[in-house]
């Protein structure tokens, strides 16, 4: 029998998870020279020469000079320390931002803001700044302002880490149904941020969804039978009953969902269905989320994954993050059903 996520308890020291503060394997590889602009998005040729520019000015700025080293990059001349890539979901933003971790010299740290807000919670916000403003470079991928606590907590945290001189880089989703209003997202994220708000250079990446662009749709769920069949197929492989793991959810903090994934190769769900309770829903989102920086394939029994929110969720204040989800399961359940077939 496959094991399951539900019989799972992991807890990380707090040390992890700053250690875990790397992009993920899905992005472990990636580069500038990797990222594909789209000829018919010129804003995407933009912002890559832009970062890479960013990059360079990080690079330099480690170089020694004569006897001393500099330990932090100098202001630009206009003076901003921070880069805010705003567009659609899967324009290559994420690509991007790992690009630069990649390519800037250390230390440096690379989370999702739901990683740094919980790593502050784990940690206590004075240390976290402690440690943090160590760093020459701090990407936070999926800045989201659905939580006003968060945003402010993350807004304080970022205003410390700038005066200590290190630089940002930050991503937000803009709506599907708001690309066409302009700087939406990002001017959201200026306003919540206000004293770091003329401190970032806003770069707008538009373009299609990379990760349905000429492809079908994903695959309809399947009988329990062959979901529990394709998670014995191989090694690694998880198969849970969908309300048992929502229950454990519960049980587990979010900052520990990536280790609750550890080595998993695979997750089947028996028993999919709608689901109309926002906790849950928002638990769901962040295991989606460690789903797909880990590249697990996901197989799913009972109700379709477009259909896995309501509605009203899919209008409201967390839209962007459902959507998100969406996004990601429906190219992960892509995956799986090559294997299926």
């Amino acid at each position: 029998m496959p094991g399951r996520l539900a019989d799972r308890d992991p807890r990380p020291d707090p040390q992890r998870l700053l250690d875990d503060l790397v992009p993920p394997p899905h992005f472990a590889g990636v580069s500038f020279d990797g990222y594909r602009p789209d000829p018919a998005e010129p804003s995407q040729l933009a912002a890559l020469e832009r970062l890479r520019a960013f990059a360079g000015e990080l690079t330099a700025s480690a170089q020694p000079s004569g006897r001393r080293l500099l330990r932090r990059p100098p202001r630009r001349p206009d003076g901003l320390p921070g880069i805010y890539l705003d567009g659609g979901f899967g324009v290559g933003k994420t690509h991007l931002l790992a690009s630069l971790w990649h390519t800037a010299p250390a230390p440096k740290t690379f989370g999702t803001f739901v990683e740094l807000t919980h790593l502050v919670g784990a940690l206590g916000f004075g240390q976290a700044v402690e440690r943090l403003s160590t760093r020459r470079l701090v990407c936070i991928d999926e800045f989201e302002l659905d939580d006003p606590g968060d945003t402010v907590l993350m807004s304080t945290l970022l205003a410390r880490l700038v005066e200590a001189g290190v630089r940002v880089a930050a991503t937000s989703n803009t709506l599907p149904d708001a690309l066409g209003e302009g700087r939406f997202a990002a001017e959201d994220f200026l306003r919540e941020i206000q004293a770091l708000s003329a401190r970032f250079e806003v770069l707008r990446i538009n373009g299609e969804d990379y990760r349905h662009r000429g492809l079908a749709q994903a695959p309809g769920p399947v009988t329990d039978e062959q979901a529990r069949a394709w998670a014995q197929g191989a090694p690694g492989r998880t198969c849970d009953e969908f309300d048992t793991l929502c229950a454990h959810l519960a049980t587990v903090h979010p900052s520990r969902y990536g280790a609750l994934v550890d080595g998993v190769r695979g997750v089947a769900l028996t028993g999919l269905h709608q689901v109309s309770d926002q906790n849950v829903a928002l638990r769901l989102v962040v295991l989606a989320d460690r789903f797909y920086d880990r590249d697990v394939p996901v197989v799913v029994s009972g109700g379709r994954l477009a259909d896995l929110f309501t509605p009203d969720m899919l209008r409201g204040g967390y839209r962007k993050k459902y959507l998100r989800t969406l996004s990601r399961l429906t190219a992960l359940a892509r995956e799986a059903g090559t294997a299926l077939g």
